[in-house]
This record gives structure tokens, sequence and C-alpha cells, in this order.
């Protein structure tokens, strides 16, 4: 008998064993978050503390899930890729922490728990912040993430370029500016590049890195994670408006309430939806180079499409 025909990318096998993965990544992640913040008695154990808070607290892990999964395609030792997943991590549990302080958007829940300057106090979440930067890029640089430390200084480069004012961080000051100016749809798009598309860029390439794998290659996995990071973004516009901070796990309705400029609020819930839908298209017809060995990666696509949190 001839074997049955593999499942397509968002079938019901494909989408549970995406589902597998994230929980066992998720569970990797927080392991090595323990390993390399292990509680202490020094005076400064507070930030420690704050620290682990702040990335310990649940959350999807999708930036490292995606760089372990870009990883494999290339056969990187799996805890060599898990160390940058964590440093991936570290940065964006840092930006968290920061997006959530009072002079920012105030928040006072983050994956359904107190928000870290809600929890700590202000300066110690600032500290915690500061720490989780910092500490990442010394989780890159060290050897034990790789033997060769031309991919080191690659690392290390590519995420500071991701996370600086070039990109993440750049993004978050047109996100405050965007609560007092009117933005179009072409600035909005990069805003939201910098702000959440250039680390979800980074975890795809990382991989590619980590692997030294070819030009074609590494650009396919930018390629797909620019529309993967577009779909997510407008997905969390769509669930600032549509979701419940049961779902979300954190205050919902904030864009429309500081008069920020959105997907939703420019293209309109249905539009904001296809749109969603089609980067989702785009993102899996980048991966067709891997030959199906990138199914999973396909089922990220269709997962931020359909997700509530």
């Amino acid at each position: 008998m001839a074997p049955s025909a593999p499942n397509p990318p968002g079938s019901t096998d494909v989408q549970t064993d995406l589902k597998t993965a994230m929980a066992d990544m998720a569970a990797d992640v927080e392991r090595a978050i323990l390993h390399l913040l292990p509680t202490t008695d020094l005076p400064e154990s507070r930030v420690l503390e704050a620290m682990r808070y702040g990335c310990l607290n649940g959350g999807k892990r999708l930036r490292p899930f995606l760089v372990c999964q870009s990883a494999a395609l290339f056969g990187v030792n799996p805890d060599c890729a898990l160390r940058v997943a964590v440093a991936v991590e570290f940065v964006h549990s840092y930006s968290l922490v920061h997006d959530d302080l009072p002079a920012m958007d105030d928040g006072e829940l983050r994956r359904g728990q107190p928000t870290v300057h809600r929890k700590f106090d202000e300066a110690t979440a600032i500290l915690a912040g500061d720490g989780l930067l910092t500490y990442a890029f010394e989780v890159l640089a060290d050897p034990a993430t790789h033997e060769d430390p031309n991919v080191r200084c690659q690392l290390v480069a590519a995420l500071a370029k991701a996370a600086g004012p070039h990109g993440m961080v750049g993004g978050q000051m047109l996100d405050l500016i965007a609560e007092h100016e009117t933005f179009d749809l072409g600035t909005t798009t990069r805003l939201q590049r910098m702000k959440t598309g250039d680390m979800i860029a980074f975890s795809c390439e990382a991989g590619g890195i980590l692997g030294k794998a070819p030009p074609p290659q590494r650009l396919a996995l930018r390629a797909y994670a620019h529309d993967l990071g577009l779909a997510f973004q407008i997905v969390d516009d769509l669930l600032d408006v549509e979701g419940t901070e049961a779902e979300t796990g954190k205050s919902v309705g904030r864009d429309a309430e500081a008069g920020k400029s959105t997907f939703v609020s420019i293209l309109g819930q249905d539009r904001a939806r296809s749109q969603a839908a089609m980067l989702a298209v785009q993102a899996k017809a980048h991966l067709e180079i891997f030959d199906g060995r990138a199914d999973i990666l396909k089922a990220v696509a269709d997962f931020v499409v359909a997700r509530r949190t």
C-alpha cells in the first residue's frame, strides 16, 4: 500500500504537533532561564528576583521557538540554539517590563499577573529590564553559545540592530508619538515592523547564522519573518479591540483609549483580518525553499493568525 500523503500545513495533525512542540520548547526555555538566573542571597538579589519574575510568568515563547525551529533546519546543536533562544526571550521580556512602566503604557497586568513595577517597584523594574537586556548579550558572547567567535559576533550585532534605535526601541518611540499624531498605513506598518517585526526576524534568521546557512536560505527566513511579524501585529491590534482581559492576560482597549493609529483603526476589523490571513499565506510560501522540512514553521503562521492570546 502506498504511504498516505502528508497533512498540509495548518491541518489538525500539524497543529497538534505545533502545540506539543511549543509546550516542550516553553518548558526547555524556563529550565534554561532558571539555570542562567539562579536564586542568590547576595544583597542585589531583589533585582535578580525581578528579572526572573519578568521572564518566568508564562507566555507563548514564540520567539525562542522560532530560533530553535530555524536552527533545526541546519542541524544546529540544540543546546546552542537554546542559549540564543533564551537571549531573545531576555530581550523580549525586558521590552515588556519597560513597556509596562508608568512613563510608557502604565500596564497593570502582563500574562495575567501584576506587571513587574506593580509587583516590586518602578526603580526595580527599570533595573530588571536593564539587567535582562545586557545579560542577553553576555549569553550570546559566551563560547558555550557557539565555538566560532565570528558566529557569536554576528549574533550579537544582529540582535543589537533588531533591538536598538533602528529596530524595537525606534518602533517604541514611534508608538509613543502615535498617541499624539495620526499615522497613515505606511508609517504604521514601519512602526510595527520596527517594534515587533525586527525581533521576530532576528529570531528566524538566528538559526541561519548559527548554522552558517547560505544567503538564499537566510533571506527566505527573513522574508518569512517579515510577513509573520506583520500578521502577528495585526492580530494583536484585533485582540485589543475584540479580545478580553481573560484571553489576552493584559488590559484591552488601550490603543483606542490612547488614540493610536493601528491596523484596525486604519483598515477596519474585516480588512485587517483578511490582511493577516494573506500575510500568513505569503509567509508560508517563502519556506518552499526548504522542501517540506519547515512544515512546523508554516504551522506557526496559521497559529499566529488564529490565536486569541
